[in-house]
């Protein structure tokens, strides 16, 4: 059947509208392409900042989480959450808690994807905010994620590049940690309304759950974290796509696709970027041995290129490990990109004005958490 003038023109902008909000794909792209052009790299670095093995593993991830929502799962947990506790602050101060303790253990972006869609479902059948709860769970991945050396990418390369003990390691990362997560604590008691939960009950009820399809996507949300966990995402992801592709095509099709995407484009930017001549020569100019110029630029370069690329930028030139593992999980807070578990909180929550309400409130979080951190660390050096 041919398509209809009108329905052309309504997929057209349907497209157009969708490109509109992916502006920051666009961006990126755009970037790279114009890297690309200007110094022209061989094949093997393009394929070395496209992080291959970080892709499949956010994929296998999309998929299980994608997986647990169709099932139903989700929102029977929020449910029985919300029915226990009696307070938005309440509700808040515990999924901020649960976010960071399971960074600690799961990594930032596992926490998130388990975490933001509970949260989610929980705004959809109470007066939960929901772009606030995601915010302030972006803010406290970053936090909880620091104490640990597996907490997220930037520790886990300091954590083998210097090869120091675990608990040594979260011994030196406990004082930042502290302030980081006090304060974000701090703003979710301030942030959120004093109101008590109200439920929606026709929300709150129907809620089937598809038992085959959760323990599907429970079992490979668990697979998916071991073979990340061992080096061999692309072969969890492929898993995970068979499964899936074979027992639930609906869960597949519904993946944010956009997203990894995205993530592509980031990442072939920024590490074209961070390897430019001109970036080598400007670092070369600084006073790492310093330690308040070692923190700055740990700071500024992730709020330019993101904490993972800048801990890899700079990690040969650190006299002291431990400081920039401080520096650069500081650095997660502030821009977007000052660390990829920020867009990702933002882009599970799926809430209208979600960047720049992110950005009112983690570019002062970052204000006044920088120095205060900074302040602890000399003062217990």
């Amino acid at each position: 059947m041919p398509i209809s003038g009108g329905q052309s023109r309504k997929t057209t902008s349907t497209w157009r509208n969708r490109l509109k909000r992916e502006w920051l794909l666009g961006l990126f792209a755009v970037i790279a392409l114009i890297l690309a052009a200007i110094d022209p790299q061989p094949m093997a670095r393009y394929q070395q900042w496209l992080q291959w093995p970080t892709l499949c593993g956010l994929l296998g991830l999309l998929i299980a989480i994608q997986g647990i929502r169709d099932s139903g799962l989700v929102q029977h947990v929020a449910g029985a959450l919300v029915a226990r506790v009696h307070t938005l602050r309440g509700v808040g101060l515990l999924l901020v808690s649960m976010t960071a303790v399971l960074s600690t253990v799961l990594t930032n972006d596992v926490s998130l994807f388990l975490v933001v869609p509970l949260t989610v479902a929980i705004a959809g059948m109470s007066n939960l905010p929901a772009l606030r709860m995601a915010i302030l769970e972006a803010l406290a991945v970053n936090a909880g994620s620091t104490l640990s050396p597996i907490g997220n990418p930037q520790n886990l390369l300091i954590w083998q590049h210097a090869q120091v003990p675990f608990l040594h390691f979260v011994g030196a990362m406990a004082p930042t940690t502290v302030v980081m997560f006090v304060l974000v604590a701090a703003l979710t008691w301030c942030w959120l309304p004093r109101d008590r939960v109200q439920l929606q009950a026709e929300r709150l009820d129907g809620h089937r759950i598809s038992a085959w399809l959760a323990t599907l996507s429970l079992a490979g949300l668990a697979v998916m974290v071991l073979m990340m966990e061992y080096g061999r995402a692309p072969l969890g992801a492929l898993l995970l796509v068979l499964a899936f592709a074979f027992f639930s095509t609906r869960s597949l099709a519904r993946i944010d696709w956009f997203l990894m995407a995205t993530f592509a484009a980031i990442f072939l930017g920024l590490g074209h970027f961070a390897a430019l001549p001109a970036i080598g020569r400007l670092l070369d100019g600084i006073a790492f041995d310093r330690p308040w110029a070692l923190y700055l630029s740990g700071i500024a370069s992730s709020q330019l290129i993101s904490n993972v690329p800048a801990t890899v930028l700079l990690l040969d030139r650190a006299p002291n490990a431990m400081a920039l593992a401080v520096a650069v999980n500081v650095g997660g807070f502030g821009v977007a990109i000052g660390s990829l578990a920020n867009l990702i909180a933002l882009r599970l929550a799926k809430q209208p004005g979600a960047m720049r309400l992110f950005h009112q409130v983690s570019i002062p979080f970052l204000l006044i958490c920088a120095p205060l951190v900074y302040l602890v660390t000399r003062l217990l050096a």
